[in-house]
């Protein structure tokens, strides 16, 4: 029974200073996302490129909420964009930030990592505030 007083409090205590220390989010962040079709036999590097270098290094710039890598599925209504099989999804807490993060010497080095990759470089890109 100790054992279990002792967890819960651990587990207190690490949520009372995790909650401590953790900013709040912004109330209206903006959402960017581009429609990717990425190249079938350069999906694997595409991904792998992704976790291992794009993401840790944009989790580091000031701003950064998330980003999101997402594969289609399933269209269920409507059609899909031509020739997209994946959408990038980048969360910032505004539109000024985002900008300093894509205009950086670190984005320019990685972004590429992801681009070469895509069948196309023609590819959406829409900015979406959040309300």
């Amino acid at each position: 029974m100790q054992r279990r007083s002792y967890l819960a409090a651990m587990a207190a205590m690490f949520t009372g200073t995790k909650a401590a220390f953790s900013q709040p989010a912004p109330k209206n962040p903006i959402v960017l996302y581009c429609d990717l079709s990425v190249d079938a036999a350069h999906e694997k590097l595409m991904l792998d490129n992704f976790h291992n270098i794009f993401k840790p290094a944009a989790t580091k710039f000031a701003g950064y909420m998330d980003v999101k890598l997402l594969k289609l599925r399933t269209v269920y209504s409507g059609s899909a964009p031509v020739n997209v099989n994946y959408r990038f999804q980048l969360t910032y807490e505004n539109e000024e930030l985002r900008q300093k993060w894509i205009k950086s010497d670190v984005h320019q080095k990685v972004w590429p990592t992801i681009e070469n990759q895509l069948a196309s470089k023609d590819y959406a890109t829409l900015l979406f505030d959040s309300k």
